[in-house]
């Protein structure tokens, strides 16, 4: 299960730290540090995606009424989700290299 983050930033936005995934797992447990190293990358996008539409004006694709800045935050988390799962950035991947080395120097 994945413990809260306990940055300002993640505590305000509900995120959960991805890097706790590892946490008391099997070091020779890729699975795991895979799993950790793609939601670092989904709330790494999360976050670059939510500056790109900062200052944006009201209406268009999210709409003008009450709900557009959740269904603008919903929409563009799962942007963020699927970038990461279908490849990414390539930031999963040097990620999960990093996990796997401190699993290997934690024993």
């Amino acid at each position: 299960m994945l413990a809260q983050m306990t940055t300002p930033q993640a505590a305000s936005t509900g995120q959960r730290n991805p890097l706790d995934t590892i946490k008391g797992v099997d070091p020779n447990d890729r699975t795991s540090a895979s799993k950790a190293a793609k939601e670092f990358e989904a709330v790494f996008l999360n976050t670059m995606l939510q500056n790109m539409f900062t200052g944006l004006d009201q209406g268009g694709t999210w709409g003008s009424g009450h709900g557009a800045d959740a269904w603008q935050s919903l929409l563009i988390d799962e942007y963020a989700r699927t970038i990461a799962e279908n490849g990414g950035i390539g930031l999963a991947d040097s990620v999960e290299r990093e996990l796997l080395s401190l699993q290997e120097g934690a024993r």
